[in-house]
């Protein structure tokens, strides 16, 4: 059993021992802590601080929920209450709502025993290392200045349009062609994964004009069907209901729906990886500019770029530095290889919904001019990578960072890149592997890419092995 404090939240295991599990201790202590930092960054505003706060439907969120709330008016902090919810939805809430921050209460593509608070700014943007360290260290510090009875933070709203208002907000997006979707007469297979997915990603479906064949885990009770994470190995029953419904397409969404994975007409998996990749090449022939991912993501995209002559720029993991990156250098679009789609024109977020709008949009022209056109030859237009994903438990005490080190020295020779782990690119095959320490589980995270799926799975294994191997010493 797990608790992990990070720069992005809190995560672990619901139950257990205070401090090794997230117990409600935990939770409201950093509630509690994310409370005073917001307090301390506006400092010098009249009125009292509002919060966000939203939900996804694993089946912890509603005491995460109400700890979570019952320790903000405890600190004074008036609260916004979105309860089910989506991340890219409550991120869009907070600057709707015109707060001074928000929590999202999702382990994400964790499963079901898992959840976290993952923190906010005023934009409806993660917070920065700098400000997450400062959460942490005011939880540790404890000896929270709580408000007294007149002073107690009071229950502005209970906000369940937001999803709704979500959705409107991608239908006027100058590039969802709505038009030739309903046109397109699409069929459509959902995996919710009985998360809050299972009713935003229908909902969404039919105010584009799709035909839904059919739903798959559409409650929002939140016992997963199956690891919710959207892999290729969790997503096999999808690919048989997308066969047998003789649907266009499937979609899978993770719990709080900020990554999206298609699945193609014939079984196979459009892949995570070339969510982003389907995206930015739509939105690059009607607007060129710069593209961001970050450093595990496919080169599939830089070559795409590079068609449109647009530059392709890296960051490290996690959504906070995509975001930083696309602000620096003015990108038109970015995200992350996870099937993390991020669209400035909407917000700077993740954002399954709007992935969806501007990949079905793609889909439903091509399809429109050419009948037989299927999701599989759209996933074939694309450069062909393939990527294998593996990862390396990491045992208490394990010293990662010296074995990181080691693996450096034993191949300093290569082109390599160390802003967040360790990437090393091999040119002249066009192959590539990352290694780096999970921020929010205890396993070392090894990807590699390359032309052939048994030459990324070989070259994976070889770098795995070699970890395991030091690990041992």
């Amino acid at each position: 059993m797990t608790l992990i404090k990070s720069i992005s939240g809190i995560r672990g295991t619901i139950g257990g021992k205070e401090g090794e599990n997230l117990t409600p201790v935990d939770i409201v202590k950093f509630s509690c802590a994310f409370a005073r930092f917001i307090q301390e960054k506006n400092a010098a505003k009249k009125g009292r601080i509002r919060i966000v706060v939203g939900r996804d439907g694993r089946i912890s969120g509603q005491m995460v929920d109400r700890l979570v709330q019952g320790a903000l008016l405890g600190m004074g902090v008036n609260v916004i209450d979105l309860a089910l919810s989506t991340t890219p939805s409550v991120e869009m809430a907070v600057k709707e709502h015109k707060a001074q921050g928000g929590i999202i209460i999702t382990a994400s593509h964790n499963p079901m025993e898992w959840n976290a608070l993952k923190l906010l700014n005023e934009k409806g943007e993660f917070i920065d290392a700098q400000e997450g360290n400062r959460v942490v260290k005011l939880a540790e510090e404890g000896n929270f200045p709580y408000a007294p009875a007149d002073k107690l933070g009071r229950y502005l709203l209970f906000d369940d349009k937001s999803v709704l208002r979500h959705i409107q907000s991608v239908l006027h997006l100058k590039l969802v062609d709505r038009r030739a979707i309903r046109a397109a007469k699409l069929r459509v297979v959902v995996d919710g994964v009985n998360s809050t997915g299972a009713i935003a990603i229908p909902l969404l479906l039919r105010h584009l004009g799709t035909k839904m064949a059919q739903a798959m885990n559409h409650t929002s009770m939140g016992r997963f069907a199956h690891n919710p994470e959207p892999l290729p190995a969790n997503l096999q029953d999808l690919a048989e209901r997308v066969k047998k419904a003789k649907a266009h397409l499937g979609i899978a969404v993770d719990p709080d729906v900020d990554r999206l994975a298609f699945v193609c007409e014939d079984g196979s998996m459009f892949g995570e990886e070339y969510t982003l990749v389907a995206a930015a090449d739509y939105v690059l022939q009607h607007k060129k500019g710069a593209v961001v991912s970050n450093l595990s993501s496919t080169r599939a995209l830089r070559d795409v770029a590079e068609q449109y002559g647009c530059p392709c720029y890296s960051a490290p993991v996690g959504e906070v530095n995509v975001v930083q990156k696309m602000k620096q250098v003015k990108a038109v679009i970015g995200g992350e290889g996870n099937g993390g789609v991020i669209y400035p024109k909407l917000h700077y977020g993740r954002d399954a919904f709007v992935g969806i709008a501007l990949v079905l949009s793609a889909f439903a022209r091509k399809l429109l001019a050419d009948r037989s056109f299927t999701m599989s030859a759209y996933r074939d237009s694309f450069p062909a990578y393939h990527i294998a994903k593996k990862r390396v438990e990491a045992k208490p005490g394990t010293d990662v960072g010296k074995i990181l080190e080691q693996i450096k020295k034993n191949h300093a020779g290569e082109k390599m890149n160390t802003e967040d782990g360790i990437r090393i690119d091999f040119e002249k095959t066009k192959e590539w592997v990352q290694l780096r320490k999970s921020n929010t589980e205890p396993i070392v995270r090894v990807y590699a890419e390359s032309t052939t799926q048994s030459k990324a799975e070989a070259l994976a294994k070889r770098f795995t092995d070699e970890i395991a191997s030091l690990m041992k010493k």
